[in-house]
């Protein structure tokens, strides 16, 4: 018995058919959630009070800060912007995480020292979430995580005010430049490329002090 011949609509319908399952499992494949790591501290007192940073595996990060421009808004709001971080801080995140087993155990000291602020560390992978909250943790790992999560705020800090100014005040961009300068040589900042893009912006524009666009343009160059 021969096999049955396929018309020309019936292979057209299942071409179609085909390269729509192909789409969907793409679209599917394309909606999935990176993984993704989440760092927030709170610390009464202090400036910002209560920030939050996430990381994405394709370095993809947000954060939230209710620091003072938030504060000077309405209190208790909060500013966030969107950003890339570099591949090699991505990975030491991750890296970071994963020596940590992904914050599943207890990480806090329980020790008696003076508080620092309440920190959680969260890993989301899909439904599956671990977190952890800690003042102080004597594992490596979170120690790491801790101090360049908090070295990265203080970078994003910058770049909350830069924006600001850059919008609404250019006259203080100088001497918000020159605070980061220091910070820089003083090795208290964390990965500059989150803020590039409003560094490039001042740099660019003509109708910032030639002092300030200076300070941007060799900011940029040592991030690079």
């Amino acid at each position: 018995m021969f096999p049955r011949m396929w018309s020309k609509h019936e292979k057209h319908s299942m071409l179609f058919f085909v390269a729509l399952l192909l789409i969907c499992l793409q679209c599917r494949v394309q909606a999935a959630p990176l993984p993704r790591v989440t760092f927030s501290q709170d610390f009464p007192g202090s400036d910002p009070e209560h920030y939050s940073i996430t990381i994405a595996s394709d370095g993809h990060g947000g954060y939230q800060s209710n620091g003072k421009l938030a504060v000077q808004r309405e209190a208790g709001a909060e500013d966030g912007f969107d950003f890339i971080l570099s591949p090699g801080t991505t990975r030491q995140i991750f890296d970071l995480a994963k020596r940590a087993h992904y914050f599943e155990k207890e990480i806090d000291a329980k020790k008696n020292v003076a508080s620092t602020g309440v920190k959680t560390l969260t890993y989301q992978d899909g439904p599956t979430q671990t977190k952890a909250t800690y003042n102080y943790s004597t594992i490596s790992a979170v120690q790491s995580l801790t101090r360049l999560f908090q070295d990265l705020s203080t970078t994003l800090e910058f770049g909350r005010r830069l924006q600001y100014s850059y919008r609404h005040q250019k006259l203080a961009l100088n001497e918000q430049l020159t605070n980061m300068e220091e910070a820089i040589n003083d090795n208290r900042l964390g990965d500059i490329s989150p803020i590039l893009p409003i560094l490039n912006e001042i740099v660019k524009d003509a109708t910032v002090i030639n002092v300030a666009r200076a300070r941007a343009m060799r900011i940029v160059a040592k991030a690079k």
